[in-house]
């Protein structure tokens, strides 16, 4: 992971001041901000006018990724309707405006350019994927334009020195390789354990924070797929049969749900029953019962759910008792009530949500340098059981996640409390500090 220096940060510091002197006089490309940080009158931002905040992002609303994740851009938008109604951000109202790219590369890069320069937002918030949003992270940070929450858990967006208006926002994807890890090194013993994993920097990112805890000899095979392989006929058959092959007792995943429901449909198919530990990415129980009956035609669902081992940085949408749950359910069902309501639309409501603060942190006439500085102040609590770590040295999310597992029936439970740690694969893992967590009313928007 690349981290500041202080001459490197002297240097970052000292381009944006150029960059910003530039634009103050009348060169650029006209994505600058144009304006004061945020105490003054928001001259010549794109997206701000005197009533809204225009944002934008991009989604798999069709392809292999759709399943589940198309939910996220329409819950987001939601929530954003919900704050709107609760007199919006210092007096603004947040319009969203989100694109599908089929999470296929080429059609990132056109639909942000799309939202850049032709529907001119303020800001890209919550582009989802791996794949897809790494080859639009230059392109932005070169038009200065922020960069937030990119709904992917790989470290590409925590690079504050090479790219500084990208931020995350879930863990990445080796902090819970790394939770995971531990949990299977602690309770499945002896156990001879194999990876299923996504031939991407999610995947690998995640095999790396497993390679951290577990102990090389009990890991008897690593299994990449590529996600072209899930509308072929043999899927990723040849992966599964080589981990049974191998004997793998436990089968770790960093798979998509569309990945995840083929593996367990193909697991039954060669008779194959290892224990299952999934991802957050690739578990949600609503999805994956979904995509279990459209697979098999209706032949099986929640069933073949029952046991796997997950993990989860949000309450978990089946507690109604909690607060959270109770806000989103609300906001759901006023909103958009055809929608399942599952960690999808969760986590687009909880990312609205974080990104309503940060605005509201970012002055009354907020300027795309505002917004980053107000980012980087940190302190923002909501919905998650582990605490953000945005700061000046950090653009990562969440630093943890909490231990859950599967029932036959579309549910969950959490084993464990929330535990934490850092991004090094030495890092310790650690519980939660109690208090991560906020609450519904804290701040103006979800009262």
């Amino acid at each position: 992971m690349t981290r500041r220096t202080p001459n490197a940060r002297l240097q970052v510091l000292a381009g944006l001041a150029a960059l910003s002197l530039a634009a103050a006089c009348g060169g650029g490309s006209g994505s600058g901000d144009g304006g004061d940080k945020g105490d003054g009158a928001s001259a010549n931002v794109p997206g701000i006018t005197a009533t809204t905040v225009t944002i934008g992002a991009h989604y798999p609303l069709t392809g292999p990724a759709a399943p589940g994740y198309s939910e996220i851009g329409p819950a987001a938008e939601a929530m954003y309707k919900y704050i709107n109604e609760n007199g919006g951000v210092n007096g603004r109202s947040i319009e969203f405006k989100y694109k599908d790219d089929g999470y296929n590369p080429a059609n990132t890069v056109d639909v942000v350019k799309q939202l850049v320069l032709q529907d001119k937002v303020f800001a890209i918030v919550g582009g989802l994927g791996t794949p897809t949003h790494s080859k639009v992270t230059n392109y932005l940070n070169n038009q200065r334009v922020p960069d937030l929450f990119v709904a992917s858990g790989a470290r590409l967006w925590d690079q504050p020195d090479k790219h500084p208006y990208t931020t995350g926002w879930q863990p990445d994807y080796l902090i819970e390789g790394k939770i995971l890890g531990k949990y299977v090194k602690d309770n499945f013993a002896g156990k001879k354990v194999g990876y299923l994993y996504q031939n991407d920097d999610f995947g690998k990112d995640g095999v790396e924070g497993l390679d951290s805890q577990l102990d090389a000899a009990s890991v008897v095979d690593k299994q990449p797929y590529e996600t072209s392989q899930l509308s072929q006929p043999t899927g990723i058959a040849p992966q599964l049969s080589a981990l049974k092959a191998k004997g793998a007792e436990v089968v770790v995943t960093f798979t998509i749900p569309a990945a995840t429901a083929v593996a367990l449909l193909t697991n039954a198919k060669i008779g194959y029953k290892p224990q299952m530990v999934v991802t957050n990415v690739g578990s949600d129980p609503t999805t994956l019962t979904g995509l279990l009956g459209k697979f098999s035609k209706g032949a099986v669902g929640a069933q073949l759910l029952d046991g796997i081992i997950s993990d989860s940085y949000l309450p978990l949408t089946s507690d109604a008792a909690d607060p959270w749950i109770s806000l989103f359910k609300k906001v759901h069902d006023k909103y958009i009530p055809n929608l399942p309501f599952d960690g999808n639309v969760e986590y687009g409501m909880a990312q609205a949500i974080t990104f309503a603060q940060v605005l509201n942190g970012a002055g009354k006439n907020p300027t795309r340098q505002s917004l980053m500085e107000s980012l980087e102040k940190g302190g923002f609590k909501g919905p998650g059981v582990t605490p953000l770590r945005f700061s000046k040295d950090s653009h990562a999310g969440f630093t943890g996640v909490r231990i859950t597992k599967l029932d036959g029936k579309g549910g969950a439970r959490f084993l464990q409390e929330a535990q934490v740690t850092t991004d090094e694969p030495s890092g310790a893992i650690e519980n939660a500090p109690s208090d991560a967590q906020g609450k519904p009313g804290d701040d103006p928007f979800t009262k």
